[in-house]
């Protein structure tokens, strides 16, 4: 009987420390698992005309600069870029190239025909560098009046822009004349913008001057 009953005791004893409540065990979720990144989050959205203004003066330095092969990252990836030697953009004419056909042709000699030259009538051939160089930043427009979406400088070239990029924004980097005596000595530069993918890029660059 004693046996027994030392038996019901110790089983009792050993259920009895199985049921026992654990210790609560502290939280150690690593603090820096839960750090979120703030940066940026409460800074305003840039509007269009901001953010296009801001691209037109990255690409100036750029061409001042002679960092070509920067552009073409700022080359629209489906639409490419067109160049346009006066304000009368002919799409079917003027000189066009998809973003790997820059990079192509950048760093080769090979020669473009441009257009015509206005007066002359000659044919304007040069490589993609020259031309970037020698045509498209003839001056130093970083130093010219800015606008978006409008136009300063205007000859008696038809300018077409508008109706040839209806859906696009531009920019206008405009050098006026030095003096009232050579008051049709002024030079622009517009850039035409589009979206892709929540982006803005490059679609054309357009010279505009005087002309007879």
């Amino acid at each position: 009987m004693k046996k027994i009953l030392m038996s019901l005791i110790i089983a009792g004893s050993i259920l009895g420390c199985k049921k026992a409540p654990k210790k609560p065990v502290a939280n150690q979720q690593d603090s820096t698992q839960t750090e979120q990144k703030v940066s940026g989050e409460n800074k305003p959205e840039m509007n269009r005309e901001e953010a296009i203004t801001r691209l037109n003066n990255e690409i100036l330095q750029i061409l001042k600069n002679k960092q070509y092969n920067k552009l073409s990252a700022y080359i629209h990836p489906e639409k490419g870029i067109t160049f346009s030697m006066y304000a009368f953009v002919s799409p079917g004419e003027d000189k066009h190239f998809t973003r790997a056909e820059f990079e192509k042709y950048l760093p080769s000699k090979a020669l473009f025909t441009w257009g015509a030259m206005d007066g002359s009538g000659d044919l304007y051939k040069a490589s993609l560098r020259d031309y970037l160089s020698k045509w498209v930043y003839s001056r130093d427009f970083t130093t010219g009046k800015l606008t978006f979406n409008e136009f300063s400088g205007a000859g008696n070239s038809l300018n077409n822009l508008r109706e040839v990029y209806k859906e696009a924004d531009f920019t206008e980097n405009y050098i006026k004349a030095p003096d009232a005596d050579h008051e049709m000595d002024w030079k622009t530069l517009r850039m035409v913008f589009e979206p892709y993918q929540g982006t803005y890029y490059l679609t054309a660059i357009i010279n505009d001057q005087w002309t007879i």
